[in-house]
């Protein structure tokens, strides 16, 4: 099993976090609790943890290609929802 984490520092967290979750939910399963929230796509998992100050987001997927493709999707509609905070890409720290 492949993991990674990043952080995004924001006081918009929870705000992106729903958005996250709700626009994933139209075709996978993936859904907010509180301050967490989880995204469960066939090639890997999203788990998602916000407050005032940041977004939290840990993924796992069985080999490096899926990883990949996790992080890319997450990070793709994240920028795209953070447009107005000039978020270009996310610092993914890889676990040994």
């Amino acid at each position: 099993m492949q993991t990674s984490k990043t952080q995004f520092i924001t006081e918009k967290g929870t705000r992106y976090m729903g958005q996250l979750c709700k626009h994933f939910a139209h075709k996978i399963d993936a859904g907010v609790d509180g301050n967490q929230g989880y995204a469960n796509f066939p090639f890997g998992t999203a788990k998602m943890r916000a407050d005032e100050n940041q977004l939290e987001i840990a993924i796992s997927a069985e080999d490096e290609a899926a990883l990949t493709r996790t992080k890319d999707v997450i990070e793709s509609h994240l920028v795209r929802f953070a447009f107005r905070e000039e978020l270009e890409k996310l610092d993914w720290r890889d676990a040994a």
